[in-house]
């Protein structure tokens, strides 16, 4: 019942759900539709919380329906939206810090992503995010690859001539470097864009390319395996004086909400790059896979083209990339 009564407060005025509530109420945003995996974090943190029973409950607005996709980062430290799912390198250029989120070959594995949410680099991240009266409840990196129109993509010179959408400023700096002309949008537009022939390939997550039917467009799909070269940040965030401003026992039911969510997500993360080879490889899209061969020879171009730019832009930039490959 209570996952019953959290979706039908998506569905109806904000007004009328407060008013139903008669508790505190926050308000998450978030782009990716009711299906995805990061609706689904956000709906266990705001079950749980519910289920706490501590005057406070979480309106979910999916679907970029309360803010844009990548218009949600100034919301939010101002206090205007208390709540998000969001890939913080959609933030970047508020802080060039956070393209290190989304950078070519910087995580491995699963694995990998969450050593690194665990160290000292996500601990600079962090300090970043309050600066901005922004904290983190739920930390989570997820896996993508590539899908296009034509032929496969596997190797740097693969893009050449192609309009390629990337996400992140590092792998739009490292797909220029390869050839490719870059169209930036956030994973939400990206299939009218290959409807309208605007884009030629993408970048996006496993969980993207599924909830946003890519496979039905698609010709090709290089997945996140063995081998994955795209790792994207996307953790859940709060507003800190928002957070600051409730009850120990809020809190307390957040946080808890917020560990459950954050180990599901870590185990999800994983069985997306999987269903997602399922599900284009059911509607007929040939499934191409990077070796280490061609992950090193992007992760070369990375090198001398992002990672220069990331070190020159970002404050403090050279230190931070060197305490994200430090992890190993």
């Amino acid at each position: 019942m209570k996952h019953a009564k959290i979706a039908a407060c998506v569905a109806v005025p904000l007004a009328l759900c407060a008013a139903a509530a008669g508790a505190e109420e926050l308000r998450l945003s978030h782009q990716f539709s009711p299906g995805d995996l990061r609706h689904r974090i956000a709906e266990i943190v705001a079950e749980e919380v519910a289920a706490a029973d501590v005057d406070l409950t979480i309106k979910i607005f999916p679907s970029g329906s309360l803010f844009k996709a990548t218009e949600q980062y100034v919301p939010l430290s101002r206090g205007q939206l208390d709540m998000t799912v969001f890939p913080l390198s959609y933030a970047g250029g508020q802080r060039p810090e956070y393209n290190l989120t989304l950078m070519p070959g910087l995580v491995k594995n699963h694995e990998h992503a969450a050593r690194l949410n665990a160290s000292p680099f996500m601990d600079e991240i962090e300090a970043i995010l309050n600066e901005d009266d922004v904290m983190t409840l739920v930390k989570g990196y997820l896996a993508g690859g590539f899908a296009s129109m034509g032929a496969c993509i596997t190797r740097p010179e693969d893009v050449k001539g192609m309009t390629v959408r990337a996400a992140g400023k590092g792998f739009e700096e490292m797909l220029q470097a390869a050839g490719a002309s870059i169209a930036s949008m956030p994973s939400s537009e990206t299939y009218n864009a290959m409807q309208q022939n605007v884009l030629n390939a993408l970048n996006t997550s496993s969980s993207s390319f599924v909830s946003f039917r890519l496979q039905e467009l698609a010709k090709c799909y290089t997945p996140a395996s063995d081998v994955a070269l795209w790792f994207m940040y996307q953790p859940m965030l709060i507003n800190k004086s928002t957070f600051d401003g409730l009850t120990p026992e809020q809190q307390a039911a957040l946080m808890a909400g917020a560990a459950k969510a954050e180990a599901y997500y870590l185990e999800e993360a994983k069985k997306e790059d999987a269903q997602s080879v399922e599900v284009f490889r059911e509607a007929g899209v040939e499934i191409a896979e990077m070796t280490q061969e061609d992950f090193d020879a992007w992760q070369a171009l990375a090198q001398e083209s992002s990672y220069k730019q990331f070190v020159a832009n970002a404050p403090d930039g050279q230190r931070l990339l060197d305490m994200a490959l430090s992890v190993e």
